[in-house]
């Protein structure tokens, strides 16, 4: 067997973190480089348009794309580079065997939103391969299996009870229309190690894709489009309507205004950011993870093409994509945890190298290791459609590990709201919801009750003194004499400090080890080592606390 191969993780430049949202990159990058991507222009003017979409991420993409194909004027607007965001750093599942279940879907939403659950997300598998045939985009789409396992090994008593929760899920699956069976004894091809997993709930026509392959061609596409413009590195930091300000808007209805003072007027504004960029409303009806992935070598035809999970609370979660002639990558995915509140994030690789070798024994070495963000809603359900409040902002949120799936069945959802036209999937997916919420109270609570103790860093220190900090590291010190700082030391002991409060809600940031970023441990507003902020709620970056913090924030906002 060949040896694990021992990645390193080396600071990232400033730039990284325009181009991604960690200091590590995913497997795409392997065929698809930082440097195919297209350049855009800062916006340096004001503009007028009919939709203003915030992001570029799959979310943003398809939106604008949907909107575009029916006639309508878009502009983009990207706060760092293009595709920089979570789209990137995702493991390209396309599923409706989704992650909650569909007997959890019933519970809150009932038959009828477990039937528009499925059909939405079954539409939006076929829409990709739809898209990237029409297109001529090659980006390895392809349907296949999704085998649902046990995380015991067959003999342990815990193994029956999964085998009977995967029976029901299979059996109601089937009432919404799924092509599922249950295959008592079925091993997967390729699982030739000790772990005896066998029994598989068996979800047919589900998809997968390389994301950024499909991402760039669509871009690609829209870009030769009159009625389409984006700009990058152009943040967005106030998004008003009218009758939030009385002058300026003319005869639009959104005022979207940049860091830099430049205003983009329209009549609608789709914020495709992940999560949205404001105080709460909806923000609080989530919880937010981090969840880790390696890409491992494994030789070509060694296995069976499809797509795995297991039953773990922290499913593990595996798929293939290329490599070279020899070999391809398995892509396993896992080990989720509360934003910000984990000790050591690089052990969640660990622990994902030594569950994949224990199974797979014909694998080499680990090339890739990277971690993405994912949004759960408190009712399973995703957030997609106009703000609560508001009459002319949309949002996408609350992807609960199916942001690809849901972020092209955004587009279709908010196209067809913009343009008027009805929209079957929109009730069930309408942020303004109220039943399901209600439903899923304590839930909430008990999620909120967790997120306001976070607060107790406030009085906490990470370390005593900058000098117990190591090169390449951060952490927060906190005396009783003054605020919190967040303390980063460079490799060549330069010593940067930052308020340590997240300009979203005034949490305390953590230090995240496998991303040498600064995690909020409230609402999971992200930031690189040197400030930028890479992930909402929050809108700006982080407040430097030195002429060194100062410099090293500006040179790498502007690149």
């Amino acid at each position: 067997m060949a040896t694990a191969h021992k990645t390193t993780m080396v600071t990232a430049p400033p730039e990284q973190f325009m181009k991604t949202s960690g200091s590590t990159d995913a497997v795409w990058v392997h065929t698809e480089p930082y440097s195919n991507r297209p350049h855009y222009p800062r916006l340096n003017q004001d503009l007028e348009t009919d939709v203003c979409v915030i992001g570029s991420g799959i979310a943003g993409i398809s939106t604008a794309y949907e909107l575009v194909k029916k006639g309508v004027q878009v502009v983009m607007i990207e706060a760092r580079d293009i595709l920089s965001g979570e789209s990137g750093r995702t493991s390209g599942h396309l599923s409706s065997d989704i992650d909650d279940g569909y007997t959890e879907i019933k519970s809150k939403h009932g038959d009828k939103g477990a039937v528009m659950h499925f059909e939405s997300h079954d539409w939006a598998i076929k829409r990709v391969g739809e898209i990237s045939k029409e297109l001529g985009i090659e980006c390895e789409y392809r349907n296949l299996p999704a085998y649902n396992i046990s995380q015991y090994p067959r003999g342990d008593k815990h193994h029956e009870d999964d085998v009977k929760m995967l029976k029901e899920e299979i059996a109601y699956s089937k009432t919404l229309g799924m092509d599922a069976e249950w295959k008592e004894g079925y091993a997967i091809k390729g699982w030739t190690g000790q772990v005896d997993q066998r029994d598989a709930a068996v979800f047919y026509n589900q998809g997968t894709f390389h994301p950024t392959k499909y991402l760039l061609g669509v871009l690609k596409w829209l870009s030769q489009q009159p009625n389409f413009s984006c700009y990058t590195r152009t943040r967005m930091m106030q998004c008003q309507e009218k009758g939030v300000e009385i002058m300026g808007f003319g005869s639009k209805e959104v005022k979207v205004t940049t860091e830099d003072g430049k205003t983009v007027s329209c009549k609608d504004v789709v914020m495709a950011t992940c999560v949205p960029l404001q105080k709460l409303s909806v923000v609080a009806e989530m919880e937010y993870d981090r969840t880790y992935c390696i890409a491992v070598r494994i030789p070509k035809g060694s296995y069976e093409d499809a797509l795995i999970y297991d039953t773990a609370e922290a499913y593990k979660y595996i798929r293939f994509t290329e490599c070279d002639e020899k070999d391809d990558y398995l892509v396993i995915g896992g080990c989720d945890h509360k934003v910000g509140q984990h000790g050591n994030e690089k052990e969640n690789y660990e622990e994902l190298e030594r569950w994949t070798r224990e199974r797979f024994t014909q694998v080499g070495t680990t090339d890739y290791k990277w971690s993405g963000q994912i949004f759960e809603p408190v009712d399973a359900v995703a957030f997609i459609g106009l703000d609560p409040g508001t009459k002319h902002t949309y949002i996408v949120t609350g992807d609960s590990g199916n942001g690809l799936t849901h972020g092209v069945m955004a587009g279709r959802i908010i196209a067809d709201q913009i343009t008027g036209q009805e929209n079957a999937w929109a009730s069930l997916y309408s942020p303004s919801r109220k039943a399901s919420i209600v439903k899923s109270a304590k839930e909430m609570i008990t999620h909120d009750l967790q997120i306001n103790s976070q607060y107790k860093r406030m009085l906490q220190s990470d370390i005593n003194d900058i000098e117990d900090l190591l090169p390449g590291t951060g952490g927060v010190l906190n005396s009783k004499t003054s605020k919190p700082i967040a303390v980063y030391k460079t490799e060549s002991g330069e010593v940067r400090k930052m308020s340590a409060l997240c300009p979203h809600m005034k949490g305390v940031v953590c230090w995240n080890h496998a991303e040498a970023s600064w995690d909020c441990p409230v609402h999971a507003s992200r930031f690189s080592k040197d400030g930028v902020c890479v992930m909402g709620p929050a809108k700006g970056n982080m407040n430097p606390e030195n002429e060194e913090a100062k410099k090293a924030l500006q040179q790498a906002v502007q690149g």
